[in-house]
């Protein structure tokens, strides 16, 4: 069995409270985590494989300070949560980030449900620029804080609760930007076993259609905002949803905003193919 280094984890995301597993803790580590281990593919464009065994995320976002995807961002949360003694099960969802409803994106993402003394809360550091930097209960109709945006879980189809519910009925998760509302991600609520986020992962990273092969896709919370790279675009974006953005014209400020902005130390020799990038000197 895999032991996993928890005092590394928590040196890693600058967490220095308790590890009680209650929610003030996991509030805590949730800031904690989006706010120091970046969403980043860059394995994926390099064409790298993706390993979701913990000893492997751990190699790689812990102790190699890199960052990854939903797969990898949650699945090393897991297992932390699981070593303090939290219940926590792994959920299947599609995102539907800047997609129409009538579109039915892959279920290739992974987030997390904590059982808290009989409350269900959910848990998501893996979905990019909307990472949440705080647990939200599971829980229709009501607009929830968190330490960035207000979020809120709505339903389409009858619903009686969280467990019973028609057929045809669907969860969004959604996110607060200016005075609209968007979908972030469609929950299943269903468990996602290790086999099955083996398969979604190799989609993500693999298939030509996913669009982690032609973006580069970097995100982090920070203390005012979120910062966010797609491509050559660094944005900037504040609390009041305010944003700066600026275009990198060379490879060298390309990885130096890598490094200085996301912590990501890359090999100066690091070539990225996409359509956007490849182009860079």
């Amino acid at each position: 069995m895999t032991t996993l280094d928890l005092d590394a984890y928590f040196a890693r995301i600058g967490h220095h409270g308790t590890r009680a597993p209650t929610l003030e803790t996991l509030r805590a580590i949730s800031y904690a985590h989006v706010s120091s281990i970046p969403f980043e593919n860059v394995d994926v464009l390099l064409e790298r494989p993706i390993a979701l065994e913990v000893e492997a995320l751990e190699a790689k976002l812990v102790h190699g300070r890199r960052g990854g995807y939903c797969f990898e961002q949650n699945g090393l949360l897991l297992a932390v949560l699981e070593a303090l003694g939290y219940e926590v099960r792994p959920l299947s969802a599609r995102v539907r980030v800047g997609r129409a409803r009538e579109v039915t994106p892959p279920r290739t993402h992974l987030c997390l449900r904590v059982e808290l003394e009989g409350t269900s809360w959910l848990v998501d550091v893996g979905v990019g620029a909307w990472s949440l930097t705080g647990p939200i209960r599971l829980v229709l109709d009501e607009v929830q804080r968190t330490p960035h945006e207000p979020r809120r879980l709505v339903a389409e189809g009858a619903w009686e609760d969280l467990e019973l519910r028609s057929p045809s009925a669907r969860l969004f998760h959604q996110i607060q930007l200016g005075d609209r509302w968007e979908d972030v991600c469609e929950l299943t609520l269903e468990e996602m076993p290790p086999i099955d986020r083996v398969v979604a992962s190799w989609y993500t990273s693999t298939h030509p259609g996913s669009h982690f092969k032609d973006t580069l896709l970097v995100a982090r919370a920070t203390p005012s905002g979120r910062v966010t790279l797609r491509d050559d675009v660094l944005t900037r974006r504040a609390h009041d949803g305010s944003a700066e953005s600026q275009t990198l014209s060379s490879r060298a400020a390309l990885l130096a905003a890598l490094a200085d902005t996301f912590g990501l130390a890359l090999d100066p020799e690091t070539r990225f193919s996409t359509p956007s990038l490849a182009a860079l000197r």
